[in-house]
């Protein structure tokens, strides 16, 4: 291609994975009429939520069902189905994800068994795509979605442990990859997954011994109240002042989650809206009667004897990691894009400063859930490919990441999981009322950093 004929055409437009971001992005860019391929390295859509994914990239586990309510994360246009459960099974979304593909013809675009190996960019601008067939491809324009819950992060304690080592991403269920039935278990974490697999261990049936252990507090917050979602209660929430948000979710969170202390757990110095809030019904219920005994962090590993921070021992023969995911982009040189401690400064978790030819979908820990966030994102990056928006200048894009990071994660605990933490009815209102609007008329005054043409609004 010669890419010097950008400023005349439509630029070709190269999507990098066809989870629920990817899929999105594609339907975006279909309402705009601008034409992309999507790579993806499985025979299959869906990413994370495709059960048994071949490429590796889903950490669903066989009992897995969604955390927030399918009240929250239907996408605005093409509503969740009436007839599924408050809280859908993985089996149930992956089915959710299909028929949004089906309904919005986007499976023709997409190269199945085709991922990206080695994104190549030019300095005068565009991209070499080397895929997985051996072919180099060549497009204008680069959209990111390759997610992040697929490359484990393992902790490293001191010592050697002679029994068997996991992390939840292989966690299929008490069969798979592990027999785990009679044995001494240690689930490391706190988080949802951490919570859910713990909880399934140690039903008495399996005749498993389960310690839960973790390094930090959580407030542990149930799914229902008074017989209603919990995350239905705050529709309202976010048209409040956001200092009386916190006040508001922070007091009413703790209140319903109770001191875990009452359970073994340590009780949070943090107050709720400071970091991921953790999930479960059944894991009060389960330290409460003695299937699950809550242990401090790791200390030390020593044959089959783990020591832990207070001071305690005991044999165990399985350890299981549910610590959390690196951000990871196998196609990029590290030195040019890479998320070292899971940190990349992105315009509205989208565009790279400097990098006008790339934007990334999926990159946010979205509170409450991911798909009205990458249904957002989607809107904005289909804009940019169509010419009718623009993000601002450079100086002034690193400024507002800035700001954006001092007031979504300015008061979270420093943690890897928490380096894209943001509120997702503030990033939609914000994008739609405030940032679409202005960055038409940047594209009206500027043009098209893609093309150089002004956007079609200013004709």
């Amino acid at each position: 291609m010669d890419r010097t004929a950008r400023d005349s055409a439509t630029p070709s437009i190269a999507v990098i994975g066809a989870g629920i971001a990817g899929l999105t992005t594609g339907k975006m860019l279909s309402d705009y009429g601008v034409d992309f391929t999507c790579f993806e390295s499985s025979d299959r859509i869906g990413g994370n939520w495709a059960f048994g994914n071949p490429n590796g990239h889903s950490s669903a586990y066989r009992s897995l069902h969604i955390d927030s309510s399918k009240y929250k994360l239907t996408f605005q246009d093409f509503p969740i189905p009436d007839h599924f459960p408050d809280f859908p099974h993985h089996s149930q979304i992956k089915e959710y994800l299909d028929s949004y593909a089906d309904a919005f013809d986007l499976l023709d675009n997409i190269e199945f068994g085709n991922g990206v190996d080695h994104a190549e960019h030019h300095d005068d601008g565009g991209w070499t795509l080397h895929t997985q067939s051996g072919q180099a491809r060549e497009f204008d324009f680069l959209v990111v979605a390759n997610g992040h819950h697929w490359d484990p992060r393992m902790p490293d304690f001191p010592g050697d442990f002679d029994g068997d080592i996991i992390h939840s991403h292989s966690y299929i269920d008490p069969h798979t990859p592990l027999d785990l039935h009679d044995k001494r278990i240690v689930v490391v974490g706190i988080g949802n997954s951490a919570c859910d697999i713990a909880v399934e261990l140690s039903s008495r049936t399996t005749g498993n011994r389960v310690f839960l252990s973790t390094r930090s507090a959580s407030w542990i917050v149930p799914k229902y109240m008074a017989g209603r979602p919990v995350d239905k209660y705050g529709a309202a929430l976010p048209y409040v002042p956001p200092k009386l948000y916190r006040w508001v979710v922070n007091n009413a969170a703790e209140a319903l989650a109770g001191n875990p202390e009452l359970w073994g757990l340590p009780k949070p110095e943090h107050r709720f809206l400071d970091a991921h809030g953790t999930q479960s019904v059944e894991l009060p219920l389960r330290l409460g009667s003695g299937d699950i005994t809550a242990k401090p962090n790791i200390d030390r590993l020593d044959g089959a004897a783990v020591h832990f921070t207070d001071g305690s021992v005991d044999e165990v023969d399985v350890i299981i990691y549910a610590t959390g995911y690196n951000i990871t982009f196998p196609f990029f040189d590290p030195e040019f894009i890479s998320a070292p401690d899971n940190k990349i400064r992105l315009y509205k978790r989208i565009f790279k400063p400097g990098v006008a030819d790339v934007a990334f979908a999926g990159f946010g820990q979205a509170v409450p859930t991911l798909f009205p966030f990458v249904e957002c994102q989607a809107r904005v990056i289909a804009a940019y490919a169509a010419g009718e928006y623009r993000p601002p200048a450079v100086d002034e894009m690193e400024a507002v990441i800035t700001a954006d990071e001092h007031k979504n994660l300015g008061h979270m605990l420093d943690r890897p999981r928490h380096t894209q933490q943001l509120n997702v009815f503030d990033y939609e209102r914000e994008m739609r009322v405030i940032e679409l609007p202005e960055g038409r008329v940047r594209a009206i005054e500027q043009g098209s950093p893609l093309t150089g043409r002004t956007t079609a609004l200013a004709r």
